[in-house]
C-alpha cells in the first residue's frame, strides 16, 4: 500500500467515527443533550491542541520549516473556516433532531461529491470527465439515499 493510502484509511476512519462520537459528546452535556455548543468548544480546542502539538514535534524534528507565505496562511485559515463552519453545521444538524445515521451518509456523501466538483474547478482536468466519472457521481448520490432509506430504526 503507498504511503499515503495509509494516512485516507486513517481519515476515513476518524471522520468515520467523527459525527456518532461528536453526538455522544454533546448528549452527555447537562441539560441532558443540550451541549451542542459546548461539545463544539471541545472539538474546537482538540484541533488547536494537536495542530500546536504536531507543529512542535514537525519542528524539533526539523521534518519541516517554521516558514510561513501569505498565500498559504490566507488559504489554509480559510480551510480552516470552512471545516470549523462544517462541524458546526453537524453540531447544529444533531442538536435539532438530527441522528448519526442520517447526517452521516448525507455528510459524507456529498462532501467527496462538492469536494471533487470544486478540485476539479480549481484544477482543470486535461480531458472532460467521461460518462462513468458522472455515473459515479450520481451512484455515490443514490448510495446516501439507499442509507437513508434503509437505515436502521
Amino acid at each position: 500500500m503507498k504511503t499515503w493510502m495509509g494516512f485516507v484509511v486513517c481519515t476515513v476512519l476518524c471522520w468515520g467515527a467523527y459525527v456518532p462520537v461528536l453526538h455522544q459528546g454533546q448528549s452527555a452535556f447537562l441539560p441532558k443533550g443540550n451541549g451542542a455548543l459546548r461539545a463544539f468548544l471541545f472539538v474546537g480546542l482538540a484541533y488547536f491542541l494537536l495542530a500546536g502539538a504536531i507543529l512542535a514535534y514537525l519542528y524539533v524534528r526539523r521534518a519541516e520549516p517554521l516558514e510561513f507565505s501569505a498565500t498559504g496562511v490566507k488559504f489554509s485559515t480559510v480551510a480552516g473556516v470552512l471545516g470549523a463552519i462544517g462541524a458546526l453545521g453537524i453540531v447544529f444538524a444533531l442538536k435539532n433532531g438530527g441522528h448519526p445515521t442520517s447526517v452521516v451518509p448525507l455528510v459524507f456523501a456529498g462532501a467527496p461529491i462538492v469536494g471533487t466538483m470544486v478540485g476539479m474547478l480549481w484544477h482543470r482536468p486535461a480531458q472532460a470527465p467521461n460518462l462513468w466519472f458522472y455515473l459515479g457521481i450520481l451512484l455515490a448520490a443514490g448510495g446516501a439515499g439507499l442509507v437513508l432509506a434503509n437505515k436502521p430504526t
